[in-house]
């Protein structure tokens, strides 16, 4: 149905409706049927019900089931190789996809969409900082309202957004390997030369908002701004602290501290003024979401007009149960970073103070905390080392072992030194005190021992941030050198020390001996 037999419209909205179509024909975009452009959330809420894409929980969360995608495809996510983008790309990482093959895969995208409604979102990313213009394309209402939580909303007029990179996301469409040169069905293309971003075979909402980061990751070192994924918050006094770490490590967690206040917790940037959120929302993991232990991401999860992925619900009651874990360990809510009470509205801080990375160690070898010299942090930031939580890729049913450059490779379109290089400079310039956080299993490796206590954890970064772990006496890790504090308040000793903790002290030094054999293999391979 075209504008003009939309006798309902007014002139201004018939005018915008014609300004969309025409701007998206402009993509390739033609014959399409009824356009949502920058509708607001309560509408969007109310169409994906409509249209059956989600059920509507007890306390007014929307509930999707993203299907056989419950994870990330990186194995499916390709690059397109051009004179502008060929030196640069770290290949050894990312795969390659030829132009032709792209606008191939462009063009049966924009022919699925034919005679389909779709919902037009412009967004923008890095707000008031670093700004980036993105217009988001895609066939479900729900996928729209989820990016609306995760970056900006505009409110401007047709015609005055200017959008710098356009995603285009049919999750109904499934790529032909044959026809397309992919992997699978599947397909998360980057093509920066026309600065666009197609996702096809997948209904899973994260493609978008890592995509999005994966564009700033190669967009921002070249203005000698570090992207960083981490998590930050701010002390009373002004002093921030950041958190890297894979998914699951504990990067949301950790950084919803009551007593300070929340700037991010996924993805930020770190320049010259300090470090800034490149969104407008959090992504949180949800399973075993509890009330007790972590009250302000439990309350906004249940909030009106948050997304909930894969979490089951009792279609009768509309209670979530999000200890289920039946579909996938994978479990996500999706909301406004502003639900969060004490979230800092600016989103910027000073440069860090303290930089904390994370890891789940699966092995139970890794001491729970040490303080990291600067070479030291570069290294773990090189190596990227924790262990992969079940359901945040497709096919993990339980935690392995991984190396992930700078705690985020599949993100990162340039080589790992670049930004190692980056962080250097950074850390030097504002003199960051760096440490290492292990919340991975102490007293033996995963399936023999127990995962690190929330409260033990918070008791060593309370020391972390207070300056206490500055103060303790120290001893070097037997297996990696790093500066283990001996004791520490609120913590027992053996919990400091793992080979305490274990029952099988030779059991210990035997996997001990194999993750460090681990580190020097990865080492070989980063340095």
């Amino acid at each position: 149905m075209n504008a003009a037999a939309k006798p309902s419209l007014t002139l201004a909205e018939n005018a915008a409706d014609s300004f969309i179509r025409s701007e998206l024909a402009v993509l390739g975009l033609r014959w399409i049927g009824e356009v949502s452009w920058n509708e607001p959330n309560a509408s969007l809420m109310q169409k994906s019900l409509s249209r059956h894409e989600s059920r509507l929980s007890a306390t007014g969360a929307l509930v999707v089931d993203t299907g056989t995608h419950t994870g990330r495809s990186p194995k499916d996510k390709y690059i397109v190789a051009d004179g502008q983008s060929e030196a640069s790309i770290w290949w050894d990482n990312n795969q390659r996809m030829e132009r032709a093959q792209f606008n191939l895969l462009k063009s049966d995208m924009l022919t699925h969409a034919r005679m389909k409604d779709l919902f037009v979102q412009d967004l923008e990313a890095c707000p008031g900082v670093e700004s980036l213009t993105i217009r988001l394309v895609t066939e479900t209402a729900w996928a729209s309202l989820f990016m609306r939580h995760l970056l900006k909303p505009t409110e401007t007029a047709a015609g005055s957004f200017a959008p710098q990179f356009h995603i285009i996301n049919i999750p109904l469409f499934k790529a032909n390997p044959t026809r397309h040169g992919t992997r699978s069905e599947t397909v998360i293309a980057v093509d920066f030369a026309t600065r666009m971003v197609l996702i096809a075979g997948t209904s899973y909402a994260g493609e978008m908002k890592k995509a999005v980061f994966t564009l700033l990751n190669y967009l921002l070192p070249e203005q000698d701004i570090l992207p960083m994924h981490c998590s930050a918050n701010m002390g009373e006094a002004g002093d921030t602290a950041i958190f890297f770490g894979l998914s699951g490590t504990g990067k949301t967690t950790l950084s919803m501290d009551p007593e300070r206040a929340l700037i991010g917790d996924d993805e930020h940037g770190w320049s010259d003024a300090g470090i800034f959120n490149f969104e407008n929302g959090c992504y949180a993991k949800a399973i075993n979401l509890d009330a007790t232990l972590e009250p302000a991401i439990h309350a906004a999860a249940l909030a009106f007009g948050s997304v909930l992925e894969n979490v089951v619900m009792d279609i009768t009651t509309g209670t979530v149960n999000f200890s289920d874990g039946s579909k996938t360990e994978n479990t996500r809510a999706a909301y406004p970073l502003h639900i969060i009470g004490n979230a800092k509205p600016e989103r910027i801080a000073k440069a860090p103070k303290v930089l904390v990375m994370l890891t789940a160690d699966a092995f139970g070898v890794l001491p729970p905390v040490a303080r990291l010299s600067t070479d030291e942090a570069i290294e773990m930031f090189l190596l990227g080392y924790t262990s992969k939580l079940a359901g945040t890729e497709r096919g993990v049913k339980e935690p392995e072992a991984t190396f992930s450059a700078c705690f985020g490779a599949p993100f990162l379109p340039r080589k790992p030194t670049e930004y190692a290089a980056l962080l250097r400079k950074k850390i030097v310039a504002n003199n960051t005190k760096c440490y290492l956080l292990n919340t991975g299993w102490t007293g033996g490796a995963y399936g023999v021992g127990t995962r690190m206590k929330l409260a033990d954890t918070r008791a060593m970064l309370k020391a972390i941030l207070g300056g206490e772990i500055e103060k303790s006496a120290t001893r070097n890790d037997r297996n990696f050198g790093f500066a283990v504090p001996i004791e520490l308040d609120g913590v027992k000793a053996g919990v400091l020390d793992p080979r305490q903790s274990w029952n099988d002290t030779a059991a210990y030094d035997v996997a001990a001996a194999a993750l460090v054999e681990r580190f020097k293999t990865a080492k070989a391979k980063a340095m």
